[in-house]
């Protein structure tokens, strides 16, 4: 947080002054290190926040006059951020409603991707985030190894990621992933989205009968999940982009489809993915040794 200064710190988070706290007449009330609470935040880092002290007293502070008592003490937590992590992606590709055929006029470009730290920072005290985002640009990456434990436990978003046809940067050792891609399709997928529709639709039951409405959307890209993983179970790889049924997910979207009919909809891909399921000739579980030593290498091409 404190190498994002936009970020606003949130009311409760203990302090340490970077500055002396002094009275109108220049008495000095606090020396710079004093520990103090935030009791008010500002809407922007362009106002100052209030910091209440041990004696109760409150001092106006920006963001750059103090420090989050956390990152104070344990400087190694950020120590990462002085490095440019972006400058170590090795993959970045788009997925989301672009990369399924599902875009309209002002749909967002979600770029995710994978990124591979040098070796020093890796195995230095600071170590590496599992993940890095930028909100402005809609992008995210995940560290190599937290991608692939993802994948390993068939993660929806990360397998698209490996199978969107939407590609804009590959380097060679992120193409040795996408050449073994395979190994991560497995029965287990089953499982995994199954088990998310299930849960959402329960939600979105819940929102209805609470507050009578749901969000269309997320509707759209449950059926398409579905839909998605029965395909993976018959036919071995992950269809990103939608065909024949893109019209009705739209439908859904544009809230021209009841809830009754959508809710019929997903019991029907519920059996066909018990049946696919039931008849899927993948492996039960993805090739852990594979994997690890595609980790492995990709660890040593960093040395």
């Amino acid at each position: 947080m404190d190498y994002n200064p936009n970020q606003i710190v949130p009311i409760g988070t203990q302090v340490v002054t970077n500055v002396e706290i002094k009275r109108q007449n220049g008495t000095l009330d606090f020396p710079r290190g004093t520990v103090g609470v935030i009791v008010k935040s500002p809407p922007d880092n362009t106002h100052t926040y209030r910091v209440r002290f041990m004696d109760d007293s409150e001092a106006a502070l920006h963001r750059r006059q103090f420090t989050i008592r956390k990152h104070f003490q344990n400087p190694l937590e950020t120590g990462a951020g002085t490095f440019n992590l972006y400058d170590y992606v090795i993959y970045r590709c788009v997925i989301g409603s672009r990369a399924f055929g599902l875009d309209e006029e002002g749909s967002d470009t979600d770029i995710r991707g994978i990124y591979l730290p040098p070796a020093d920072l890796h195995w230095s005290l600071y170590g590496v985030p599992e993940q890095i985002e930028n909100d402005a640009t809609q992008e995210a990456y995940w560290e190599l190894q937290k991608f692939i434990v993802l994948a390993l436990k068939a993660n929806p978003n990360i397998l698209e990621c490996l199978y969107t046809p939407l590609v804009e940067h590959c380097t060679p050792i992120a193409q040795e992933l996408l050449d073994i891609r395979s190994i991560f399709v497995t029965k287990m997928i089953y499982q995994t989205y199954n088990g998310y529709v299930l849960s959402q639709f329960k939600k979105m039951q819940q929102d209805i009968r609470n507050h009578g409405s749901i969000r269309w959307k997320h509707a759209m890209h449950l059926i398409r999940l579905l839909l998605s993983g029965i395909i993976a179970l018959r036919e071995g790889y992950i269809p990103v982009r939608v065909e024949e049924h893109r019209e009705q997910l739209l439908a859904i979207r544009r809230e021209e489809m009841e809830w009754e009919a959508v809710n019929e909809w997903r019991l029907s891909l519920h059996k066909s993915f018990d049946e696919a399921f039931q008849t899927s000739t993948l492996p039960e579980r993805p090739d852990y040794e594979r994997a690890n030593a595609f980790l492995i290498k990709a660890r040593r091409s960093v040395l």
